[in-house]
């Protein structure tokens, strides 16, 4: 077996020590062109027996580091360098997000030689202190271009100042864009630019992928790739879409149309994802849906047909996409549905790349063309018929509880875990009635009782809600303590008095102030007295004490009282009156004085002098 060109011009290089920019098209053995240079410069316990290496060079912490884009790349890239490194038991570890850290960091403190991770976890974990990076001796950039796509370059910087200086640095990538280049030129030293190619392939993509493109109306699509995967000798196939949603959307379709579809894209959690690609490699799903995060790295063997259900952003993504099939030498089948809308964009990508799809031909799910060109038997629908039907499908592939950092993806791990979960006692309030804890008897009272006990009791009458004072104004409050405190000595005049008379229950009198509001009972303490008493029997009545905001004496609200039933209202507040008609009402008043002496009199008003009594003066 032969090595790829890649590999064949980067190995003597690499293993010399020097830095490389390497440069090939997807699917041509850039891992292994990286990856055994790397193990080699690692130094494990198998190196001190054979006196190779000497004890001191052991270490537990990294000393090999490989970035890489994408979480489904860092696991392909870490089974390859396991599988290269098992006979001198390399010890690698695969650091990514969606998983737990606490795993991860266990797996640091044992000790690990090779680390392949994201950015944004390696970042997380060396910022942490839980991620020695001082030792490392190699760095590799894996898929550069598309961590300047992703935004990840300022990371990758940040990672390689922790590094030390006297390093090999190595950047591999299937694309060199000028932000690329530009970071080689910052961190490399004197790299040799390896771009390899084979003799027979011409061309930015892999001569033994037979392409097809065909300008497809969105509403066909579906039907049009039903059709397609019955196509004879199709084996394990991947769907692309541009969207997170278009993915989900085609995956449930043909799933219902008798497919065994799976779906990789970000609304899923990093478990269902690699539940779908563990389900898509041993064969249990032979479609798989996914968006561009799984345009690198995915690496099945068996990928006959690869369908751009829509069109690419850019030729770089064209490439990665059709890259999944016609891996290390086999043939595949690179199929492209442009809609109306995507002929612009379709165009620059066939200028870009020199394709010979400038004006792709107009198809649909019937038309005899596409039967013949990807030989789909005649007579296909767009259902599986049944006969067919013999994947066990993605729910066979057990999904891997990863104890994840995020919400998503949660929900399908942990149903057999519910399950075993014992049923949730109800939490037992305490029933409390004006701030006070009611007791055990009352509680027990309130439990509610069966039902069949409830329906022989008999019906008992509801005790009326008591309702709780809501008003909390400090004038307010400080208003009815002090009307508490009058109301007994009022109570205690109104008993003296003879009970033949009786004020009128209907009468009110006038509010000092519209702010306070009393109730009908708390009234009488403003009403006057029956007639047989004296107005100054009211001033033996004690003065209470004086608070804030309180009523005034009863004295004062004698000019507020209304007059007796007896007396006329005019003469209750006479407008003007003279001494002489001030005489008579002076002396019914003293007939009507009590019989036991009181001292008090009323008060005589002064009438205002007129002319008539100045000259009686």
């Amino acid at each position: 077996m032969s090595p790829f060109p890649i590999q064949e011009m980067t190995l003597p290089v690499a293993l010399s020590g020097s830095d490389v920019i390497g440069q090939a098209k997807t699917g041509t053995g850039k891992t292994l062109g990286f990856g055994l240079p790397l193990l080699e410069r690692v130094t494990v316990p198998a190196d001190v027996e054979a006196g190779r290496a000497a004890p001191e060079q052991l270490t537990d912490a990294p000393q090999a580091l490989v970035v890489v884009p994408t979480r489904e790349l860092c696991q392909q890239v870490t089974n390859d360098l396991l599988t290269a490194g098992k006979v001198r038991n390399v010890r690698v570890l695969a650091i990514y997000g969606g998983r737990a850290y606490e795993p991860q960091v266990e797996a640091l403190k044992k000790g690990v030689d090779v680390i392949v991770g994201t950015p944004g976890r390696l970042l997380d974990l060396a910022g942490q202190r839980k991620l020695d990076l001082s030792h490392v001796r190699a760095l590799v950039l894996d898929e550069a271009d598309e961590m300047l796509d992703l935004g990840f370059l300022p990371d990758v910087e940040k990672i390689i100042t922790m590094l030390p200086q006297k390093r090999q640095t190595m950047l591999f990538s299937a694309t060199m864009p000028g932000a690329v280049i530009g970071l080689a030129r910052r961190y490399m030293s004197q790299p040799t630019h390896i771009r390899a190619t084979s003799p027979d392939d011409e061309g930015a993509t892999v001569a033994n992928i037979s392409q097809h493109v065909y300008r497809a109306h969105s509403m066909d699509k579906p039907e049009m790739v039903s059709r397609i995967l019955q196509a004879n000798g199709r084996g394990l196939a991947m769907i692309f879409c541009r969207t997170k949603r278009t993915a989900a959307d085609i995956a449930e379709q043909l799933d219902r149309r008798g497919f065994a579809s799976g779906a990789v894209h970000g609304d899923l959690g990093q478990g269902a994802r690699e539940q779908a690609l563990r389900a898509f490699r041993n064969g249990k799903v032979d479609v798989l849906v996914c968006t561009d995060v799984a345009a690198r790295g995915i690496d099945v063997e068996g990928v006959t047909h690869v369908i751009n259900y829509q069109s690419p952003e850019d030729e770089k993504t064209y490439l990665h996409r059709i890259g999944r099939t016609g891996r290390a030498g086999a043939k595949g089948i690179a199929i492209t549905l442009v809609d109306w809308d995507d002929i612009p964009r379709w165009q620059l990508i066939n200028k870009a790349l020199d394709l010979k799809f400038n004006d792709p031909v107009e198809t649909y799910s019937t038309s005899p063309h596409l039967f013949e060109e990807l030989d789909i038997p005649a007579g296909t629908k767009g259902v599986l018929p049944r006969s067919e039907r013999t994947r066990a499908g993605l729910r066979a592939e057990e999904i891997e509880d990863l104890g994840e950092t995020g919400g998503r993806g949660r929900k399908s791990a942990a149903p057999a875990a519910r399950e075993e979960r014992a049923p949730r006692t109800p939490r037992q309030r305490r029933r409390t009635r004006g701030g006070a804890a009611v007791s055990a008897e009352a509680s027990a009272a309130a439990v509610p009782a069966p039902a069949a006990e409830v329906a022989d009791a008999p019906a008992e009458p509801r005790a009326p809600r008591r309702r709780r004072r809501t008003r909390v104004g400090a004038a307010e409050v400080a208003a009815e303590a002090a009307l508490n405190t009058v109301q007994a000595p009022a109570e205690a005049v109104a008993e003296a008095a003879p009970k033949a008379v009786e004020a009128p229950a209907e009468t009110k009198p006038r509010r000092r102030r519209a702010r306070v509001v009393k109730p009908v009972e708390d009234e009488v303490d403003f009403q006057i007295a029956p007639v047989s008493e004296p107005v100054a029997e009211a001033k033996t009545v004690t003065r209470p004490r004086r608070r804030a905001r309180v009523v005034k004496p009863v004295e004062d609200e004698v000019d507020f009282q209304i007059a007796p039933i007896s007396e006329p209202r005019s003469e209750t507040k006479p407008r003007r009156r003279t001494r002489a008609a001030a005489k008579p009402a002076a002396e019914t008043v003293a007939q009507e004085a009590p019989a036991d002496g009181a001292e008090a009199k009323p008060r005589r008003r002064r009438a205002p002098r007129t002319a008539a009594t100045k000259a009686e003066g």
